[in-house]
C-alpha cells in the first residue's frame, strides 16, 4: 500500500510538472532597440529574432531599470529598482563590493523554490565574490558567470589577452578554462545551454538564463562575418555627418562591421536554442524571452575618440543615458503561445519580468521581493494597456566617456520629466508627440509638471536614492 501511495504521489508530481511551462530568458548585452532587422535596420541581420517575434509578441514600449549593465541586471534579478540598493553609486546601506542584501530572493531563487531546475550561463556581473554569484543566488548550475563585465577576448582562451600587459583580473571568466583555440564565446555559451536543455529530464520544468557577453566591447566578430559586413557597409549610402554634437557626441550611422558580425552570432545563438527546444518537443511549452540590458553604445564625450557600436536614432542618447536610446530595449516573448496579439504596447520595464514570468507559469508571486515589478500577464493575454509610472535615477554619470549627466527621471503616461540635479535643470517631453525628445515643454507653473516634480521627489525619498 505504501509503495502504491508513493507511486501515485510521484505520478501526480510529474503530471503537475508536465503542465508547468519552462522559461528561457535570453539576455543580450548593449543591444539597442533598432539593432534588429525586425526594427528596420538595414545593416544587422537577425532572422531568428525576427521569426520569434512574428510567432510571438514584440513589445514596443519596453524599458530597463537603468541604462548601464550592472544596475539593470540587479533590477532584473531582484525585481527592485537599483536605487534601493544604492547602485550604481553606493550609500550607507551597501557593503563595499556587495551588490545584494543578504535576504534578497532572485528570480532564479523564486523558480528554484517552486520546483524548477535553474541554470545560468554567461555574464552575471553582480558581486565581486563567489557568495554573490549565480550558484549561491538561486541557480542549480552556472557557467562563465562571475564578476566580469566583459571578456578580455571573445576567442578562446578567453582569459588570456593577446597583450599580457592588458590582463584584467576583474574580467576573468570562471569555468571556461578548457576549450579549443579559436572557439567563439557566444557559441560556447550557447552550446553549454543546449547541453543543459538536452540533459534536463522532461518531467521537471526548467528556468534557463542565457546571458551573453555579446554584443559588449571588445568588438570582435568571427572573421568571415566581419568581412561580409565590411562589404555590406561599402554598398550602403549614409546621409549626413557620422556624428552630431548632442548628448556628448551621437553616432548617426549603423556602420560598425565587427559589431554587426557580433549581432549575427547572437541571432544564430537564439536559433540554436529554438531548434533544441523543438527537437526535444518542449518548444510549445517554453516561454522564450529575448531582451537587452540597455540601449546600444552610441554616444561618447565630444573629446573622446572611442569607437562606438551603433546608432539608436531616431531615439536620443544611448548606453549610460536615461534618454530613450539608453533605456528603451527590444523585448520579445516567443515559444509558448500566451497571447493572440503579435504587438504589445504596454509600458513595461525589466523589473516586471520577475512577477510576470512567475504568473505566466502559474507560480506563487513574492510581492515583498519584487517591489518595483508588476505582473503584466493580463496585459499580455488581452493586449490591453494600463497607465504606468516609471522612475530612473542615475547618480554616477560618465560625461567624459559616454557623455551622460547625473539625473532623476519620471515617466508618467506619455510625459517624461528629467531633473538634472547637479545643474538644477528640468526638462519635459511628450513621448507620444515627440518620441525623439527634441522639444522641451517644461513649464514650472503648469500643474501637471508640479505634480510630476513632487512624485519624483517622493519616490527618491522612498527608495533612499543616493
Amino acid at each position: 500500500m505504501k509503495k502504491l501511495s508513493l507511486f501515485l504521489a510521484l505520478l501526480c508530481t510529474n503530471f503537475v510538472f508536465a503542465q508547468q511551462k519552462n522559461v528561457v530568458l535570453f539576455l543580450v548585452d548593449d543591444l539597442g532597440y533598432y539593432d534588429l532587422s525586425l526594427h528596420n535596420s538595414s545593416l544587422y541581420e537577425t532572422p531568428n529574432i525576427d521569426q520569434l517575434a512574428r510567432d510571438g509578441i514584440d513589445f514596443r514600449n519596453a524599458y530597463v531599470a537603468h541604462p548601464r549593465c550592472l544596475p539593470s541586471r540587479y533590477g532584473l534579478q531582484t525585481g527592485r529598482h537599483p536605487a534601493r540598493a544604492g547602485i550604481p553609486a553606493k550609500n550607507s546601506n551597501t557593503i563595499k563590493g556587495k551588490k545584494f542584501y543578504d535576504n534578497e530572493k532572485t528570480i532564479g531563487q523564486a523558480f528554484k523554490e517552486q520546483g524548477y531546475k535553474t541554470f545560468f550561463a554567461g555574464k552575471w556581473h553582480l558581486g565581486e565574490t563567489e557568495d554573490e554569484w549565480p550558484e549561491n543566488k538561486g541557480y542549480h548550475k552556472s557557467i562563465g558567470s562571475g564578476a566580469a563585465g566583459a571578456p578580455q577576448t571573445y576567442f578562446f582562451p578567453y582569459n588570456e589577452p593577446e597583450d599580457p600587459n592588458k590582463l584584467n583580473d576583474k574580467a576573468l571568466i570562471p569555468g571556461l578554462d578548457e576549450g579549443e583555440v579559436g572557439e567563439y564565446l557566444t557559441d560556447r555559451l550557447t552550446d553549454e545551454t543546449v547541453k543543459f536543455i538536452k540533459n534536463n529530464r522532461n518531467e521537471q520544468p526548467f528556468f534557463v538564463m542565457l546571458s551573453h557577453y555579446g554584443v559588449h566591447t571588445p568588438f570582435e566578430g568571427k572573421p568571415d562575418y566581419v568581412k561580409k559586413y565590411k562589404e555590406k557597409v561599402k554598398g550602403m549610402t549614409f546621409e549626413g555627418p557620422e556624428y552630431l554634437d548632442i548628448d556628448g557626441a551621437t553616432k548617426t550611422h549603423q556602420n560598425n562591421a565587427a559589431y554587426a558580425a557580433m549581432v549575427q552570432s547572437i541571432d544564430e545563438s537564439l536559433g540554436k536554442i529554438v531548434e533544441t527546444l523543438k527537437a526535444k518537443g518542449v518548444y510549445e511549452n517554453t516561454i522564450i524571452v529575448f531582451t537587452s540590458d540597455h540601449g546600444g553604445l552610441s554616444n561618447r564625450a565630444k573629446k573622446n575618440t572611442r569607437t562606438l557600436a551603433t546608432s539608436n536614432l531616431p531615439l536620443r542618447g544611448g548606453k549610460g543615458h536615461c534618454l530613450e536610446g539608453g533605456i528603451k530595449v527590444p523585448l520579445v516573448f516567443g515559444g509558448a503561445r500566451i497571447s493572440s496579439h503579435s504587438e504589445n504596447y504596454q509600458v513595461t520595464t525589466n523589473t516586471d519580468l520577475y512577477p510576470t514570468l512567475l504568473s505566466l507559469c502559474n507560480l506563487n508571486l513574492y510581492p515583498d521581493e519584487h517591489l518595483d515589478g508588476i505582473d503584466i500577464k493580463e496585459n499580455i493575454v488581452t493586449g490591453e494597456t494600463q497607465k504606468r509610472r516609471l522612475f530612473w535615477h542615475s547618480s554616477r554619470a560618465r560625461p567624459n566617456s559616454t557623455g551622460d549627466l547625473n539625473c532623476s527621471v519620471i515617466r508618467d503616461g506619455n510625459y517624461k520629466m528629467y531633473h538634472y540635479f547637479d545643474a538644477g535643470i528640468y526638462e519635459v517631453y511628450n513621448l507620444k508627440k515627440d518620441p525623439e525628445e527634441a522639444i522641451n515643454i517644461f513649464d514650472p507653473q503648469k500643474e501637471r509638471y508640479i505634480k510630476m516634480m513632487r512624485l519624483l521627489n517622493e519616490w527618491k525619498e522612498e527608495v533612499d536614492a543616493s
